[in-house]
């Protein structure tokens, strides 16, 4: 029987994981399956564009994994029972579901917008944390636009995501009225000449910040501020925060209080041996020793490390350990502007930054070569890929301990 790998989450770190394992693991001895809700690759770290009205490349994951040997499912993930080794889905375009087992678990669900509690932010707040929400929002201000409506916008929360949509909806839609809602200082987690250069893009594009307040609640036309201020919008965004789905925690996985998953140096679970975590879901701590951070960064680090794991104790070759490591922030302030922050080993600001059009291009180049390589797993295609250690002479128990010998 072939060993069964699940992957859960098909976003940059399932995908590029998944095309890896593919690559690197014989079809004779294993199947890999990814499970994903959408039926196309969604480029999260763009959501933003998307919403402000670009076009934004969103490959069929049906033709991304074409001639790889891996078994896509179209369906939300509902439960996972580690105990069984089974994850139950729904499918998209049905109403049943089912069950698969696994014998080696990715999970990779990513995170979404967190409310907090704030009461009226689900019924009348919009987030690019996922493309349908993303895309609702853009229905909404083309609606402004089709009304001959100039619209008023506020974004709450100055994080990356927060600061990254308020400029790319000033710059795409110079007809919008963008307020950005600042719990504390306008960049605060950022250098003071990073800072500067922030405040010179809000100004350039006429974006109105208010530092120091909060989101006590929001309304259909207005939202309503910590410090008593009350903003007109017809269109709120919300970028408070991010959350993970709690199916980890729920199947019995150790996880954090926020529900991400406990995972050693390789990214296996604590708890579960058979279990690994990636990107946003997993809580990894970094070669620095601190919690590596939700981020796409993180997401391509962990990512790389469970590929030399997983492979590592299946073949029963040695594990190399991957960096681990957190050193930049980079911030788009519309499609001509950003800021390239380097961090110390403590994730805070270094007073060295970069700020206009040369770290916008890099991180376009960023986005563009993270897109190739999810949406080309074939590429470099070896011609002879490992076997399973059990499939050649050796059994499973010994594989795993060759393999931790290896790293111990």
């Amino acid at each position: 029987m072939k060993h069964r790998i699940v992957v859960l989450g098909a976003g940059y770190a399932g995908a590029y994981v998944a095309g890896n394992l593919a690559r690197r693991l014989s079809p004779a001895d294993t199947e890999i399956t990814v499970v994903n809700a959408e039926p196309d690759f969604v480029q999260r770290m763009r959501l933003h564009q998307l919403a402000a009205g670009q076009q934004i490349k969103a490959p069929r994951l049906a033709d991304v994994f074409a001639g790889t040997g891996i078994r896509l499912r179209v369906a939300r993930v509902t439960a996972v029972d580690p105990e069984l080794q089974v994850v139950a889905v729904a499918d998209a375009d049905a109403d049943g579901g089912g069950e698969l087992g696994y014998d080696t678990l990715l999970y990779a669900l990513g995170s979404h917008g967190d409310d907090h509690g704030v009461p009226g932010v689900a019924e009348h707040a919009f987030d690019i944390a996922a493309r349908p929400s993303a895309l609702r929002l853009r229905e909404r201000l083309d609606s402004l636009s089709r009304r001959g409506e100039a619209g008023n916008v506020v974004v709450v929360g100055d994080g990356l995501t927060g600061i990254e949509t308020a400029t790319e909806l000033a710059e795409s839609r110079p007809c919008l009225s963008v307020a950005l809602v600042a719990r504390g200082e306008l960049g605060a987690q950022l250098s003071a000449g990073a800072r500067s250069h922030l405040r010179q893009a809000c100004d350039r594009l006429g974006i109105t910040v208010l530092e120091h307040t909060s989101a006590e609640a929001v309304e259909a036309t207005r939202v309503l501020c910590a410090d008593g201020t009350v903003l007109t919008s017809d269109s709120t965004v919300w970028t408070a925060g991010f959350a993970v789905d709690p199916i980890a925690a729920a199947g019995g996985l150790e996880v954090t209080e926020n529900g991400r998953i406990v995972v050693d140096r390789t990214m296996r679970s604590v708890s579960h041996p058979n279990v690994y975590a990636i990107g946003d879901s997993a809580y990894a701590i970094g070669d620095n020793g601190w919690p590596l951070p939700m981020s796409c960064a993180s997401a391509g680090y962990t990512g790389r490390q469970a590929i030399e794991a997983i492979v590592g104790r299946l073949t029963g070759r040695k594990i190399a350990n991957t960096k681990l490591v957190y050193t930049y922030n980079h911030i788009s302030l519309g499609r001509r502007d950003a800021i390239l922050q380097m961090v110390d080993d403590e994730g805070q600001a270094k007073p060295k930054h970069m700020g206009g059009r040369k770290p916008a291009r890099i991180k376009s180049g960023i986005l563009r070569t993270s897109l190739w390589a999810t949406s080309h797993p074939t590429f470099g295609m070896p011609k002879r890929k490992h076997r399973l250690a059990a499939a050649t002479g050796a059994t499973a128990e010994k594989a795993v301990a060759s393999a931790e010998k290896a790293i111990a």
